[in-house]
Order: structure tokens, then sequence, then C-alpha cells
């Protein structure tokens, strides 16, 4: 056998492997920082399977082949729209943001605000400076109505709303700020809208996993009303922990909507961001639309939410 020959299988062999991972990370919820990247695992993959075959290495083909076959049926479900009956109340439109540690650029993020007509905006890494930055540049003569909880480090976190904003409370147990409030958007029940940000998965993982228990726990006791989190969850759809609240009544919006990834981290750097952390999840509420958008000054994409409420 050819050097080349060797080399090939070598790389054909890893691809494969990598992409098992990819599985063994999804399934499991183990090696957490391996499924924030599951959908590029199998596209390696996908390239190893054809590195083998072109080396007619044919029972590798067939192992890389099922591994391939079974990454696409863990994704499929982004990608198919969901035709089930939907919530028939009002509508309202909301917006995530990321601001880098207070560094966004304040008056551009307003700006898309007035000119998106905003009826919520959740903000993570919110600083006092930022919060009069958001101020100044004249954030709260649109969005009336408040709930912050910034930190000075930058680890706060703040919901703006159209509607009156009661019951606000920064939850207990996070180390970064995770805030809920109900919003009274003139339904027969109030909003409950959660504001989110759990620690990042690397490299305190075991604090990550504790949070997102500690979020779904909390998110779960609201009960049968009408439920929205939004935020930066440090969490893909290929983590576990994610999709263990669909196992409570939460849909995600790109999920429900067939939206496919949507890949809002990293945005300062030479690639495109590539992993799809900022969320919005309902409950009794259907999201009708959603985009991501640039947010000048932060490393994250935002989202912008159309949600039709329950009645």
């Amino acid at each position: 056998m050819s050097v080349g020959r060797v080399i090939a299988g070598f790389v054909g062999i890893t691809g494969v492997l990598v992409g098992v991972l990819g599985l063994f990370a999804f399934f499991t919820g183990h090696l957490v920082l391996l499924a924030s990247f599951v959908p590029i695992l199998l596209v390696v993959a996908a390239i190893g399977t054809v590195v083998l075959a072109a080396v007619r290495q044919w029972v590798l083909v067939i192992v890389g082949a099922i591994v391939i076959v079974i990454g696409a049926v863990t994704q499929a479900p982004l990608f198919v729209e969901n035709s089930s009956a939907g919530a028939d109340g009002r509508s309202v439109r909301l917006m995530q943001a990321n601001l880098m540690l207070g560094k966004a650029d304040a008056s551009a993020l307003v700006a898309m605000v007035r000119d998106r007509n905003i009826d919520i905006l959740t903000v993570e890494e919110l600083t006092d400076e930022a919060v009069e930055g958001l101020r100044e540049a004249g954030l709260e003569d649109v969005l009336l109505h408040q709930f912050l909880a910034p930190f000075t480090l930058g680890g706060g976190t703040g919901i703006y709303s159209r509607f009156p904003v009661s019951d606000g409370r920064n939850l207990d147990g996070y180390i970064l700020g995770n805030l809920v409030a109900d919003l009274d958007v003139g339904a027969s029940q109030p909003l409950t809208l959660f504001a989110v940000h759990p620690i990042a998965p690397f490299p305190r993982s075991s604090e990550w996993m504790s949070e997102m228990t500690r979020l779904r726990g909390d998110a779960a006791a609201v009960g049968d009303g009408t439920v929205v989190l939004s935020g930066d969850f440090n969490s893909t759809y290929s983590h576990r922990k994610f999709r263990d609240f669909f196992d409570d009544g939460f849909t995600d919006a790109a999920d429900w909507l067939g939206a496919g990834i949507i890949p809002t981290y990293p945005t300062d750097m030479a690639y495109p961001p590539v992993v799809a952390i900022d969320h919005v999840l309902t409950k009794n509420a259907d999201a009708t639309s959603i985009e991501s958008f640039h947010i000048a000054g932060s490393d994250h994409r935002g989202l912008v939410a159309d949600i039709r409420l329950a009645e």
C-alpha cells in the first residue's frame, strides 16, 4: 500500500471518528464543548468519508455513511417548519442583543429598535455605562419600561419594554445576571419574560450544566402561563441540556419555523459566526418569524423574532 493511501486512510478515519464524537456529545450530554460544533463535526465526517471512498475503503465508507445519516437526522428538525396550529392572540416583536461587556454601539442599537418597531428588548453583558449610553441614545423614549441589573464588569442583564413591567427579579444561583419579569401586553394573562445568560460551558462545564438545570427549573416553575426565554444561552440545539427545555413545553423559534441553524457567535473574528448560542424559546406562544442582525461593536449577532401569544 502506498504512503499516499495510508495517509488518506488515516485522514478519512480521523474524520469519521470526529463525527462519532459529535454524535456522542449530542446524545449523551457529555463533551459539552464539542456539542457546540456538532454540525461542523458532521461536515468533517462527510469529508472523511469521501476520502475513504477515494481510496476504496468500502467498509469504512459504510461506517462513515451511517454516521452522516444519523447526524443528518439529529439536525433535520431545525429545517422542518412546524405545521401545528399555533397561538391566536396578539403579536409582539422581540429583540435579543448581547452587548459584549457593554461595548456595543448604543446609538446603532437604538436606531434599529426604532426602525424595526421593537416591543421588547433583552440585553446581556450590560454595564452601568451601557445603561447610560442607551439612555442618551433615546432607548427609554421608545421602550418606556425596564427592569435592569447591570454589572460593573459586564455580566449584567436587562429588559426594556413598551409594556408595563412588574414583579421583576434577579434569579438566584447564577454567576451572571438572569432576570425574569411579568409584562402586561394587554392579554388575559401577563407575559412572563426571562432574559437569560448562563455561564459559558468552557472551561466551567460543571457550572454550565448546573445553571442550565436551574434555569429549566426556574422556567418550569412559572406553570402554564405564557412564557418567553430570550438571551445568550451559551448553548446550541445540539446540547442535550438545551433540548431538555422542549420536554417542558418550550419551543425554540428557529426550530419551530424550520429556519435552520442561525449562527450568532463570534462576529469579531476573521471568519463568520459558527455557533448558534442566542435563542428565543416560547411556551403557550409561537414565533412567526426570526432573523439575525449585525450588532455594531459586539461579538454576537442579535435576533429579532415576532411572537404570537396565546389569548
